[in-house]
């Protein structure tokens, strides 16, 4: 009798100790709480019926003695529906339970997150609604949110922060090409000035003699030429501050000041006209240019070029090279026949500048519509006394109480034209 009670007992208690508000629960997903009211539903139903079960088997007990085998096979069925609904029913309370507890926490941390900051850092999505009214009072249609704090490239935002790339080999501006001093003979000299013996004398009679006659007399003379050393400097003043953190400042100094010595050198020697400290430069000691035969042609810059071949052998020398103005060698590059053709070059290929078999140099340091031409080596020498020095010195003037260094650069040469007859000046001007 007592096991027949059980389950209506059990059923009992499982009921009374049901969560009371576990229907009530917000849950996330809906069909957890449907299924339970479901479940609760139907153990409310088999409760009924044990309960009828039972009290059917107390009367058959009572009228009988004993409890027939169809009441026995109803109450085990409806025994074992109860543990089944029993089980589901413990599973979904407990998930609900669950879900009812990530929620109460989930509300706890906001709102600790919400006090002022002091019990936690707040998340992107609460610093927004605790900074915004128009999204707490938002309601499904759009939100236009002002940005105040935005973080930008700008100077005291994200700007101190950025590194930009440098180049520390700086931007140089273009350097002359200096060929001329490389066309002439090269000497060095030991004191400050160079003397040489030149023939200004030939004179001669050679000619054929009878047997018994006297032979011609011939003359021949030489004459001392003494020329003197030059001097080629400049400098620069600098602050010792510039010169202890300024990297490779020193260096681009040195090579500029240099690189200025070599641009006045190659000046000097092709156009110096020897007043003063000046160097007596080719241009002022070469020949000009006569046409030696009226009957040639001489109406372009080729033709007159190559009467200049002609001036040079007819003083028994050979013409090696030309130094003319970019311009004008540009001209003869671009002379055409007259079907249009280029004369003396090709636009599609690389050639090395020649006229007339004669290396062509091409220099900004000749004037546009002059040229010179000859066998330069033969004609001069260029003499180095003292070669480039660069010097450092802080007792130049007030240098030492004002902090100042001056760097100074220069070089000692002598420029001895020995045959000028090998060189020959003109111009392009055309009657």
């Amino acid at each position: 009798m007592k096991q027949i009670m059980m389950p209506a007992i059990s059923v009992a208690a499982l009921a009374s100790s049901c969560p009371a508000n576990v229907l009530s629960i917000p849950c996330n997903d809906a069909s957890d709480a449907e299924m339970l009211k479901e479940i609760k539903n139907a153990l409310g139903k088999i409760e009924s019926e044990v309960k009828g079960t039972a009290e059917d088997a107390l009367k058959e007990a009572k009228k009988s003695g004993e409890v027939s085998a169809e009441t026995k096979a109803s109450a085990d069925k409806l025994l074992a529906n109860q543990a089944e609904l029993t089980n589901s029913l413990k599973s979904l309370t407990d998930k609900v339970e669950g879900l009812t507890a990530q929620n109460i926490e989930l509300a706890q941390n906001f709102a600790a997150g919400s006090r002022d900051g002091a019990d936690g850092p707040m998340s992107l999505g609460q610093a927004v609604v605790a900074q915004h009214d128009q999204v707490k009072a938002f309601s499904g249609s759009a939100v236009r949110l002002d940005i105040q704090n935005a973080i930008t490239t700008a100077d005291g935002s994200a700007g101190g922060l950025i590194y930009r790339e440098e180049e520390r080999d700086p931007v140089r501006m273009p350097k002359r090409r200096l060929l001329i001093a490389s066309l002439l003979n090269r000497g060095s000299v030991n004191s400050d000035a160079h003397t040489y013996r030149k023939q200004v004398i030939r004179a001669i009679a050679a000619a054929m003699v009878a047997e018994g006659s006297a032979t011609p007399e011939s003359n021949y003379g030489w004459t001392k030429v003494t020329d003197t050393v030059r001097k080629i400097g400049h400098h620069i003043n600098v602050s010792e501050e510039s010169l202890a953190d300024a990297d490779y400042l020193q260096a681009e100094i040195d090579t500029e000041l240099r690189y200025g010595l070599d641009l006045e050198e190659e000046k000097q020697i092709l156009a110096g006209d020897g007043i003063g400290e000046n160097h007596l430069g080719l241009i002022s000691v070469a020949p000009n240019f006569v046409a030696a035969d009226a009957s040639l042609p001489n109406a372009s810059r080729i033709d007159r070029l190559r009467l200049a071949i002609l001036q040079i052998a007819l003083e028994d020398h050979f013409l090696t090279s030309f130094v003319l103005n970019p311009i004008d060698w540009a001209g003869i590059e671009m002379t055409k026949n007259t079907v249009g053709d280029y004369i003396f070059s090709r636009p599609d290929g690389v050639a090395t500048p020649v006229l007339w078999g004669r290396d062509v140099v091409e220099s900004n340091s000749m004037s546009k519509g002059e040229w010179l031409g000859g066998d330069l080596a033969m004609s001069s020498t260029l003499y180095d006394r003292q070669q480039t020095e660069v010097k450092i010195s802080t007792e130049h003037g007030n240098n030492f109480i004002e902090g100042m260094v001056t760097i100074q650069a220069k070089k000692r040469q002598l420029l001895a034209h020995k045959r000028p007859l090998a060189t020959v000046k003109g111009d392009f001007t055309f009657a």
